[in-house]
C-alpha cells in the first residue's frame, strides 16, 4: 500500500502537467481567430455567439467553418496522442480533460468558451481511433438524419462511452463518460429549444443565443 501511495505521489506532477498543457492548447479560440482572419467580424456578435465551427458556418463561409472544425478537433487530438505515446494512458486522459475544459472555459476569454463538441471528438480519436471514429460517424449520421448540430452532439457524446467499451475496453470509459456528460450539460439551452421546437438547424441563424 505504501508503494502504491508513493507511486501516486510521483505521478501527480506528471498528471497535472498533462492537464495543464491540455487546457492551454484547448483554450486557443480558433473560431474567433479564424473569423478575424477571414474578415467575418466578431464571432461573439454573430448567430448564437458561440466560438465553435457551427457558429462560424452561420457566417456563410464554409472554408472558415471547416478550418475551425479541424483545428478544434486537433487541439483535442494532438495533446492526447502526444501524452498517450510518451507518458501513458492516465496522462493522456488528464490531457483530454484539460483540452475539453480549456475549450469550454478558456482563460483568454474570461472562461466563456464553446460547448466542446469538436474538441471532445478530437479527444476520442486521440485516446482510441476506432472508438473515436465511431463517435464521429455517430455525429455525422445524426446530423444527416436530423440536421441539428446540437442533437448530433448530444447523441454522439451519450453513445461515446459505449463505443469505447465495445471497441477499446474499459480503460477510458470513465474519462469519456465524464466528458460526455459535460458536453451534454453544455447544451442545456439547446435541449430546451429542441423540446420547444425552436432549435435552428445546421447552417441557419438561431432565434436567440
Amino acid at each position: 500500500m505504501l508503494h502504491s501511495i508513493m507511486g501516486w505521489e510521483r505521478a501527480w506532477p506528471e498528471l497535472l502537467e498533462a492537464f495543464g498543457i491540455g487546457y492551454l492548447i484547448g483554450s486557443i479560440p480558433f473560431g474567433i481567430l479564424i473569423a478575424a482572419l477571414f474578415g467575418l467580424g466578431n464571432l461573439r456578435s454573430i448567430g448564437s455567439g458561440n466560438i465553435g465551427a457551427t457558429n462560424v458556418l452561420r457566417t456563410g463561409n464554409k472554408v472558415a467553418a471547416a478550418l475551425t472544425l479541424i483545428l478544434d478537433m486537433l487541439k483535442g487530438l494532438i495533446p492526447v496522442a502526444w501524452f498517450l505515446s510518451g507518458e501513458g494512458d492516465l496522462s493522456a486522459q488528464c490531457a483530454a480533460l484539460g483540452a475539453v475544459l480549456g475549450h469550454c472555459l478558456p482563460i483568454w476569454l474570461r472562461f466563456r468558451g464553446g460547448k466542446g463538441v469538436a474538441t471532445f471528438l478530437g479527444v476520442t480519436l486521440g485516446l482510441s481511433f476506432p472508438a473515436g471514429a465511431a463517435a464521429c460517424l455517430t455525429w455525422l449520421l445524426a446530423a444527416a438524419l436530423f440536421r441539428y448540430s446540437s442533437l448530433s452532439a448530444i447523441v454522439s457524446a451519450a453513445s461515446s462511452p459505449l463505443w469505447f467499451y465495445l471497441l477499446d475496453g474499459p480503460r477510458a470509459v470513465l474519462c469519456i463518460g465524464l466528458l460526455g456528460v459535460w458536453v451534454i450539460l453544455r447544451h442545456h439551452a439547446n435541449i430546451r429549444r429542441l423540446i420547444a421546437g425552436d432549435e435552428p438547424r445546421i447552417g441557419s441563424v438561431p432565434k436567440d443565443s
